[in-house]
């Protein structure tokens, strides 16, 4: 599942996933060099991620929501195996959700197990 359809059928996660990223660009100011004026940190500051871009990120890089889950205690493992394979887990709240399968790579377990997440969180909304 892309994420622009991650983020439309699981809105209440969607909400809280674009929260964090305002959040991470507000704490980033503190970060940027004096050399920048006062006048665009204030405009980055009111910026505001839309779906489209926050899905940009979830495609890209799945990898990046692992915090924001972790925030909100669904933790997530991608486990390695000699062979190559790849296997995901959730612990959370309830219970533990893992994959009945393996992947050959970690970013195509990434993005499934990104998917369980979202709808955890949904849920627990």
């Amino acid at each position: 599942m892309k994420g622009i359809e991650l983020l439309e059928t699981y809105p209440k996660a969607a909400k809280v996933i674009g929260e964090f990223y305002n959040n991470k660009l507000i704490d980033s100011m503190s970060d940027i060099s004096d050399d920048v004026s006062e006048e665009f940190k204030e405009m980055l500051k009111q910026q505001s991620f839309d779906n489209e871009y926050v899905a940009a990120f979830i495609d890209s890089n799945p990898r990046f929501l692992f915090d924001v889950f972790d925030e909100n205690d669904i933790y997530i493992n991608v486990t390695a195996f000699p062979n190559s394979l790849f296997h995901y887990s959730i612990v959370g709240d309830i219970a533990e959700v893992g994959s009945a399968e393996t992947f050959f790579t970690r970013i195509e377990a990434e993005k499934l197990v990104i998917k369980e997440a979202f709808q955890i969180l949904n849920n627990k909304l």
